[in-house]
């Protein structure tokens, strides 16, 4: 029971009342009553009604891949409604560009994916902002532009935005701001510094709190939750080229919930090779001490093994390191024109590369510290549908391993999983939500899923929920891998899916089966005609994997399908394939 402090005013009966009442509030309902009270004072003993302020109106505008460009746009609205602004959210996915010669002040905040594209849901605005032309001279804005400094085109895409903006004839609020994969601080000085700019005021202060929250421990990207690894599977037989692995984690107790297509972001290590190399590379001392950003001081080998990336190799770093070095090579290496030589230098080499390369007399454990960002959460698609394994996430995942430069490399995350993960360890994890790779919302639409190698992991969580919902629509799957016999990547539960009704319709290809290469595009055209059948009845049409070359040969097979069999020119299947993305129903996943 609830005890009231002595002073309280009330009479016996009263005081009865309200601690019975509070013990049985749960703690959202004891915040939405403390709120009402405290309304209820302010007016004279009238509730305040629930109205929207008039104050200063804003649009923030974002553009997201994997959902970190939404959530920062949501946080944005919310802390601006808190001060007293007319604020509202808008997708690029759902606007045109002329609509934004309404948006009396504008804060843009966008991701840009890969090399310098930016994100498949705003694709379309994007090439129709940057062509199309708008007087924009009413308008004010600035731009928070998420990227990873590992690609060259670092945060092209607000890059951008940012210069066509002015072009247009905005009047820029606050400069730009490009941040790394470790962007929150970044984004919230941003944010305070543009909204003091506007003016916005400060929210009356909330009136003392009746009773002390209960409290609960929320999981999410400020405090992963720590998944026991239940099961480990390979998936590959004996004599594949590859190491696929199938990974069961507990959620249970973690209150944290997905859905179909959403995609797990992973906190991993490096390894202690790894960690030694680059140290011996640096000719530093392992126990130096040094002080981290976010985590204080600790030693040089922690650091390098827990917090910091120490393998990514950008120009980033070459700059950093060259101011830090004075290096001549490496600044006339920064200086070529063309970029074929800072190009080629990156290909296949780490930081500890570099260091080896243009060893200094300079370096300390501080300065090296100084030089590299945050390790970056991995995100994996999730293989698993939280209807069919209730508090369970799975993953579908290839361990990264190659040689280069005569030595051997490996990927961080995917070989921390696959060498120093067994089962019953704990991983850190959260819940990174992919609104853009969702089914449709009728369970009678049919899909056509295409997916090689690992991109086979969503689909595998897609089938699986489907058949949760007994959904009537038909499901067809494309998959492709090197061989038949090692490669068939949860080949007996599709057969399962097969036999119960549950998947339509599998076709595959195996590239090393044959003396001919044989990819997912190729027998893609050869179900052409009854894949462009499935188009015209609706169907949503989604594909999952590598973006470099597979996503966009499967996006040009399907081009030249619709205008086989739907006897259009080239410029109308490019519009055909346009309306679908523009229509939710031609969805990407692809890294």
């Amino acid at each position: 029971m609830i005890q009231l402090p002595d002073s309280h005013p009330f009479e016996p009966a009263q005081q009865g009342a309200i601690q019975q009442l509070l013990a049985s509030l749960q703690p959202a309902q004891m915040q939405w009553l403390s709120g009402y009270l405290a309304g209820v004072s302010q007016q004279g003993g009238t509730p305040a009604p629930a109205a929207s302020r008039s104050g200063t109106p804003l649009t923030v505008l974002y553009g997201t891949e994997s959902g970190n460009s939404e959530a920062l746009a949501d946080l944005t609205v919310k802390t601006a409604k808190k001060k007293g602004f007319k604020a509202k959210m808008v997708n690029m996915a759902d606007i045109e560009p002329a609509s934004l010669k309404k948006a009396v002040n504008l804060l843009v905040i966008v991701s840009t994916w890969g090399d310098g594209e930016p994100p498949e849901a705003a694709e379309a605005f994007h090439k129709s902002f940057m062509k199309e032309d708008l007087s924009l001279s009413g308008v004010q804005f600035s731009v928070c532009s998420l990227g990873d400094t590992s690609y060259e085109q670092f945060c092209q895409t607000g890059k951008d935005f940012d210069t066509r903006l002015e072009t247009l004839g905005a009047k820029r609020l606050y400069d730009r701001v490009d941040c790394d994969v470790d962007y929150d601080e970044l984004h919230q000085n941003w944010m305070t510094a543009v909204l003091d700019q506007l003016g916005g005021s400060a929210t009356t202060s909330a009136a003392p709190a009746l009773f002390a929250p209960v409290a609960t421990v929320e999981y999410g990207k400020k405090n992963p939750f720590p998944a026991e690894l239940a099961e480990k599977v390979i998936l590959n037989g004996a004599g594949s080229q590859k190491e696929t692995w199938h990974y069961e984690f507990n959620l249970e107790g973690s209150g944290l919930q997905y859905e179909a297509g959403d995609a797990l972001a992973l906190q991993s290590v490096n390894a202690d090779d790894v960690v030694a190399d680059l140290i011996q590379a640096g000719r530093l001392q392992a126990d130096a001490k040094v002080e981290v950003k976010g985590v204080g001081e600790v030693t040089l080998e922690k650091a390098f093994k827990e917090n910091l990336d120490i393998t990514a190799l950008s120009k980033n770093i070459i700059k950093k390191y060259q101011a830090l070095t004075g290096s001549k090579e490496l600044e006339a290496l920064l200086a070529d024109e063309n970029k074929a030589s800072l190009k080629d230098y990156l290909w296949g080499r780490q930081i500890a590369d570099l260091i080896t390369d243009y060893p200094s007399d300079k370096l300390t454990a501080q300065g090296m510290v100084d030089l590299l960002r945050k390790l970056p959460v991995r995100l994996y698609s999730i293989a698993s549908s939280p209807k069919a394994h209730p508090g369970e996430v799975h993953l579908t995942v290839a361990s990264v391993r190659y040689d280069a430069h005569g030595k051997s490399r490996k990927g961080v995350a995917s070989t921390f999983l696959a060498d120093e993960v067994t089962e019953g360890d704990v991983v850190k994890m959260f819940i990174q939500p992919n609104k853009n790779f969702r089914l449709p919302e009728s369970d009678d639409t049919n899909v056509i899923m295409v997916g090689p190698g690992t991109g086979i992991a969503p689909f595998r969580a897609f089938v699986e929920e489907r058949a949760e919902r007994e959904a009537t629509g038909k499901n067809w799957l494309f998959f492709g891998d090197q061989h038949f016999s090692y490669d068939f990547l949860y080949q007996l539960e599709w057969q399962d899916h097969l036999k119960s009704g549950s998947l339509h319709r599998l076709d595959v290809a195996f590239s090393r089966d044959q003396p001919e290469k044989y990819y997912v595009q190729d027998v893609m055209r050869e179900k052409g005609a009854e894949l462009y059948e499935w188009l015209e009845g609706g169907a949503s049409f989604y594909v999952c994997g590598d973006a470099t070359r597979m996503a966009n040969d499967v996006n040009e097979a399907l081009l030249e399908i619709i205008s086989t069999y739907g006897s259009k020119s080239r410029q109308e299947a490019e519009d055909y394939v346009a309306a679908m993305k523009k229509e939710k129903r031609y969805l990407r996943d692809v890294y």
